[in-house]
């Protein structure tokens, strides 16, 4: 079976930490070898993680946290996948699966294969014990290519007829979700009639439209966030 990937590691937090702490790589590697069983870890493999050049894994980034007494989420980047947000949460995937009322081979197929399969009521129970924000738990459910699908017509489109498909991807405030999509609408209108304009428009114009519709996503979440705001 193909191995997870490992979680994003953020090198220069762990630099800054054991700095902050007076430690040296070598009081690092110590303590991960004496109090965490971890009898390979060098000096050299502290620093290879501090610069970059590797990752730790699971097991490696628990036992770094605890050393460096720091959560294992201050030690990573932005999570991507469910398993990262999970794994930045410091959670067992057994706490999760139960939370959720899932079985644990199950959860695990899911994390594996990006794809949650749960009800609504285990989504929002999920979305509870790691703290997602919307946008997280959309990407993370697999949702985001069905998003991006959605917000690509609705604004090449009529957006009116787009509200309800994207409130059952994205749970937003009717309100909110429907300004959003005007506005999305709008700027998308804009960029096609500077590409439609008098001879024609201009390339950059045109790559601007497509810009826009290649970060969809993005902007829509940009534009949630400022009404929101």
């Amino acid at each position: 079976m193909r191995q997870p990937s490992a979680p994003p590691f953020n090198a220069p937090a762990a630099r800054r930490l054991r700095a902050a702490l007076g430690m040296g790589p070598e009081h690092v590697a110590y303590g991960m070898r004496a109090s965490y069983g971890l009898p390979y870890v060098t000096p050299d493999l502290v620093i290879a993680w501090e610069r970059g050049a590797a990752a730790p894994s699971s097991p490696e980034l628990t036992a770094l946290a605890g050393v460096l007494w720091c959560s294992p989420g201050e030690l990573l980047g932005r999570p991507q996948t469910l398993r990262e947000h999970r794994i930045a949460r410091a959670v067992a995937p057994e706490d999760v699966a139960h939370a959720v009322g899932m079985d644990l081979r199950a959860y695990l197929r899911a994390e594996e294969s990006g794809q949650w399969k749960g009800n609504e009521r285990q989504s929002a129970a999920l979305a509870r014990i790691l703290d997602l924000a919307l946008p997280d738990f959309v990407a993370v459910t697999g949702r985001e290519a069905k998003l991006a699908e959605l917000l690509h017509s609705a604004v090449t489109t009529r957006w009116q007829a787009y509200v309800r498909p994207v409130t059952k991807v994205a749970p937003l405030d009717k309100a909110v979700l429907e300004g959003v999509l005007q506005e999305l609408h709008q700027d998308y209108q804009g960029h096609m009639a500077a590409t439609l304009s008098w001879g024609g428009g201009n390339s950059s114009a045109s790559e601007s439209g497509r810009d826009f519709l290649d970060r969809i996503v993005e902007n829509f979440w940009a534009a949630v966030e400022s009404r929101n705001g």
